[in-house]
This record gives structure tokens, C-alpha cells and sequence, in this order.
């Protein structure tokens, strides 16, 4: 293991945990990073071959930190696991770079399939304690994922998501109001999507009697609701 990555991994640490004191406590006292480097001396072992050995290691490694990450999975630079008791990352599971995962989540699969069965997670994603993410599907870079939420489904890039099963609330640093059956009723998005239907017949009373065109007030309403509430419709 380059030593340079080593003390990258620390130098991470350091920057995003304002816990950490000093390098030498990360070094004793992280669980995520005793976990990280095991694996990377398993991924070692695994891609050279020797799986018997590496998944003998990573199981060593679990009892150890209470971490479980497969050896097959992907990981790139810089992942920090905070606290990380019962973190599990599955075989064809991919994590970008400086990704940070809190404790209890599960990078997992949804049964038996063959194949690439587990989420790859895109650079600087942060997944909150407890969730699940499961099954091939892809987690879009600088995405948020919410304590507790169950993600079945691809998310894009930017994006805030919560719930169960998740559901995106904010896209681009906007408020996103729920349109899709398939997705969980939101309360908020609900109530947001009556106002927006109210002001909008509203806006059309007011012109039909003013004698303009419906059209045009058509247009006038849409355009002036979203420079008000600037919402991103999900469809």
C-alpha cells in the first residue's frame, strides 16, 4: 500500500471530521481507515487471484472495525467512514472519490442476480446513517442521501434525497416537487403543486376579465409562478 495514499487517507480525515486531533489518533483510533486499509490489501489479493485469502482477511477485518467491504468493490481515493459500525459494501459495488459514508449503511444488492447487482456511487456523494442503497443503480456525483432512506432507484447528479423508498426533495439546490405516481407523496410537494394550480387559475381569471388572451395568460402565469417559488418539476 503506497504510503503517499496513506497519508492522503489521514490528511482527509483531519480536513472533514472536526473530532479528529491529531493524525496519530486517526491512525489508532479511526475504525473507518483500520477498514479502508484492509481492504485495500484484500482488493490487492482478490484482483491477483488469491480470493480465498482476501475474503478470509475481510472477514478478519469485519470483527475487527465492524465494517464489512467486500473485496471485489471498487473504491476510489479518499473515502472517509465515520463511526462506520455495520457499514457493508457488496463485490460489484463502485465508490468514487471522497465519498462519505456514516454508520449502519448498506451498499447492497436486491437478490440474486448475476452480474454487476450492487450501486456504484459517483465522486464527493455523502450517505447518511442507516440507509440503504441497493441493486445496479447509480448515485449521481455531490448527491446526498438522507438518514434512514431505502434508494432503489438512480439518482442524478447534485441531488438531495430521503424516505422510503427515497425520493429526490432537492435538485440543483432547488426545491423539487414531486409529479411522478411512482415516487412517494411528499406533503410539502403536495401542498406546493395546489398553490401553484390555484394561482395559476387565479391568474387566469384576472385576465380573461382584464380581456386578455387564456393563451397568453397561459404563458404569463407559468413564467411568473416560476420566478416566484423557483421549483424544478421532477418528471
Amino acid at each position: 500500500m503506497p504510503f503517499q495514499r496513506m497519508r492522503d487517507d489521514i490528511s482527509w480525515i483531519l480536513q472533514n471530521d472536526p473530532a479528529a486531533k491529531s493524525a496519530l489518533e486517526v491512525v489508532l483510533c479511526y475504525s473507518g481507515l483500520h477498514a479502508l486499509w484492509f481492504y485495500r490489501l484484500d482488493h490487492w489479493l482478490w484482483t491477483h487471484g488469491i480470493r480465498l485469502i482476501a475474503r478470509f482477511l475481510s472477514q478478519f477485518a469485519r470483527w475487527m472495525t465492524g465494517i464489512e467491504i467486500h473485496p471485489g468493490a471498487q473504491i476510489g481515493a479518499r473515502l472517509f467512514i465515520d463511526h462506520g459500525m455495520g457499514v457493508v459494501v457488496g463485490e460489484t459495488t463502485i465508490i468514487g472519490d471522497e465519498v462519505t459514508i456514516y454508520q449502519g449503511v448498506t451498499l447492497g444488492g436486491t437478490g440474486k442476480e448475476q452480474g454487476k447487482r450492487h450501486p456504484t456511487i459517483g465522486n464527493g456523494v455523502v450517505i447518511g446513517a442507516g440507509a440503504r442503497v441497493l441493486g445496479n443503480i447509480e448515485i449521481g456525483h455531490n448527491s446526498r442521501i438522507g438518514a434512514g432512506s431505502v434508494v432503489l432507484r438512480s439518482i442524478p447528479d447534485d441531488s438531495t434525497v430521503v424516505g422510503v423508498p427515497g425520493h429526490i426533495i432537492f435538485r440543483n439546490g432547488k426545491r423539487v416537487v414531486i409529479t411522478d405516481p411512482k415516487q412517494i407523496t411528499d406533503p410539502l410537494s403536495e401542498a406546493l403543486s395546489v398553490v401553484a394550480t390555484q394561482v395559476k387559475e387565479l391568474q387566469k381569471r384576472v385576465h380573461q376579465l382584464e380581456g386578455t388572451v387564456a393563451e397568453v395568460a397561459d404563458q404569463d402565469s407559468e413564467k411568473s409562478l416560476q420566478a416566484i417559488i423557483e421549483i424544478d418539476y421532477q418528471i
